[in-house]
């Protein structure tokens, strides 16, 4: 199957794209999410596709969704993707997208580490803190935390970082029960993930949840969850306390990036054909690894 960088379906209405997904309406209560083979670095959309990765980071959110729905409900309908588009556009969504609720988004991501690394590090550097949670003194980059810490995001447009903020400025936005009520679930859906995938081999340093509302108010879980895109994995066996540990994701593509004279901004330098391939095979190992599916298998 050839590489999707953009869909383009003419049955159903477009809603929007973002850097990976692209959306589209089914009647008034469903939505069409199509995972593309887009990828973002440092919040630019880079111009060329990596093979399977669309195709991969459903397969992977599926699972996951199967596997902790006990949690929470989550917003898969379990309508087939292939009988709501046009019969030659099929192939554009195989594999790679879902039908789902259409729901009333909450605009904060619901972010748990169970490391220090990445955005935490840094802000853990310079105030002893990750979002408002303070942290014990003396903690290392990779270190792994006392307890799983809830440190939210505000969502921001296509283009612009996610801003760190407080639970505090999460009650004020949605109130105090729904914020409680997303935190605990949240830390619950990463201790749950994080238990299943140390059994084969892989520490989930930091993962995001995104939660709408349905027609009823009730709390729903969307979007993606625990794939390489949306989380930090670790090859438990590669992991040391106080560097950065390899990671199954878009690792390659970042340090290659990193090593270019560019200002962050769009357009993003042309990715080489190494850089494609080695970012391609890591995100097919972290479905193989985490789940024991191959791609396009639906159990292991």
């Amino acid at each position: 199957m050839s590489t999707l960088y953009e869909s383009s379906l003419r049955s159903l209405p477009l809603l929007g794209r973002g850097k990976v997904r692209d959306n589209y309406a089914v009647g008034n209560d469903r939505l069409l999410i199509v995972t593309t083979d887009r990828l973002s670095a440092f919040d630019v959309v880079m111009g060329e596709p990596i093979p399977d990765k669309g195709r991969v980071l459903n397969q992977m959110a599926n699972f996951w969704f199967e596997r902790l729905g006990h949690i929470v409900p989550n917003h898969l309908t379990g309508v087939a993707p292939e009988t709501v588009v046009a019969p030659d556009e099929v192939e554009q969504v195989s594999g790679r997208a879902v039908v789902v609720k259409r729901l009333t988004p909450i605009l904060v991501e619901a972010v748990v580490r169970g490391y220090l690394a990445g955005s935490g590090w840094k802000d853990y550097q310079a105030t002893g803190a990750i979002c408002g949670v303070a942290l014990p003194q003396g903690l290392s980059n990779a270190e792994k935390l006392p307890e799983p810490i809830f440190t939210p995001a505000a969502k921001a447009e296509m283009g612009h970082h996610d801003e760190n903020i407080t639970f505090a400025d999460v009650e004020r936005r949605i109130g105090g029960d729904l914020a409680a009520r997303i935190r605990d679930i949240s830390i619950r859906l990463y201790q749950e993930a994080s238990e299943y995938a140390a059994t084969r081999g892989i520490i989930i340093a930091d993962t995001k949840f995104e939660f709408g509302l349905d027609e009823n108010g009730e709390l729903v879980l969307m979007d993606e969850i625990l794939t390489a895109d949306s989380s930090r994995f670790w090859p438990a066996g590669g992991y040391r306390v106080g560097g950065n540990p390899p990671s199954f994701d878009k690792q390659f593509v970042r340090d290659w990036l990193e090593t270019q004279n560019w200002g962050k901004t769009p357009p993003a330098p042309k990715l080489p054909d190494d850089v494609i391939a080695k970012t391609s095979e890591k995100y097919r190992e972290a479905l193989e690894r985490l789940t024991g599916q191959k791609l396009g298998m639906t159990a292991p």
